[in-house]
């Protein structure tokens, strides 16, 4: 079992920056894919970001590539999106999720799961 907890949530300025992080206990960390997800009310939870255990491969959703940024610190079980230049439209409750395999950007193929921080963007 792998327990994933969230943090780093927020109201911000559109133009703004947040970095959420996601601590993650049990398991050896090291070992899974870690991604991130966002689902806004009434949408569909869409894929964010991944990132591979040794961090040398990160995909992004084109909606995002160029203002968040992945990455991962192993010796403290974390991992990070740093999002930049905040839009109206990256408001949503974000999670990160955990699985063993090669990354994918399919939430019902990540095996754990966070609670979820919101995010708020104002205009």
């Amino acid at each position: 079992q792998v327990q994933l907890v969230e943090s780093g949530g927020g109201l911000v300025q559109a133009g703004g920056s947040l970095r959420l992080s996601c601590a993650a206990s049990g398991r050896t960390f090291s070992r899974y894919v870690m991604g991130w997800f966002r689902q806004a009310p009434g949408k569909e939870r869409e894929f964010v970001s991944c990132i591979t255990w040794s961090g040398d491969s990160i995909y992004y959703a084109d909606s995002v590539k160029g203002r968040f940024t992945i990455s991962r610190d192993n010796a403290k079980n974390t991992v990070y999106l740093q999002m930049n230049s905040l839009k109206s439209e990256d408001a949503a409750v974000y999670s990160c999720a955990a699985r063993s395999g090669p990354p994918v950007s399919i939430p019902r193929l990540y095996n754990y799961w966070g609670q979820g921080t919101q995010v708020t963007v104002s205009s």
